[in-house]
């Protein structure tokens, strides 16, 4: 007979940026069961594993696919454009996509079509196309002078270097946190830990 291994802890999967401790604390705080904090790979899917029951709950970036889930947002995040600290946008508090358009940036123009729609190199065809990176090799690139990226605030602070810049970007929306779970699987727990992170009771609305 195996010997008994406690309760099994309530998994919540969090994406790179977010950092949910002090929810974690609170959690503690309210004497609750045990409760296992997951990091995620930023090329991980966070719906997959909830799907997969890999995960009870977890805490991503917007936009998901959000047939079968109920969806709790929880904070935005302006953008920024990290860059050498040599680079003429060290200079400045924030910047205009805009003053952006002629740099090389080091990652898919879709995934900041408000550049890619006054990019140079991507109006003259110049551009030429960017290995795949981590976010962790793409800051290293943007060190090396290779060009600039656009992250949420926190996934820049996440991989800060002494040797590059974060400055915010207007005319880019904020990206939006949120907390996300299974319609199959909500259950007291589930909102129990909704109201941790509301700050209230677990009677918070769901999307």
């Amino acid at each position: 007979m195996r010997p008994y291994a406690g309760p099994v802890p309530f998994r919540v999967g969090f994406v790179p940026g977010v950092t949910p401790d002090k929810w974690s604390r609170r959690w503690a705080e309210g004497r609750r069961g045990p409760l296992d904090l997951v990091p995620l790979d930023e090329d991980a899917d966070p719906v997959a594993m909830l799907r997969a029951a890999a995960l009870d709950m977890c805490l991503v970036r917007l936009p998901v696919d959000r047939d079968g889930l109920h969806v709790v947002t929880l904070y935005d995040e302006r953008p920024v454009v990290v860059a050498s600290r040599e680079h003429p946008v060290a200079a400045y508090d924030e910047v205009d996509v805009a003053d952006l358009a002629d740099e090389h940036l080091l990652q898919p123009p879709d995934d900041v079509p408000e550049w890619r729609d006054v990019a140079t190199e991507v109006r003259d065809g110049s551009r030429y196309p960017v290995p795949d990176m981590t976010v962790r090799q793409a800051v290293e690139s943007v060190a090396a002078d290779a060009g600039v990226l656009v992250l949420p605030m926190s996934v820049a602070r996440l991989h800060h270097r002494k040797d590059v810049v974060a400055v915010p970007v207007r005319d880019v929306p904020e990206s939006t946190v949120a907390l996300v779970w299974l319609r199959e699987r909500d259950d007291e727990t589930c909102q129990a830990f909704v109201g941790v992170v509301r700050g209230r009771t677990a009677s918070s609305s769901r999307g």
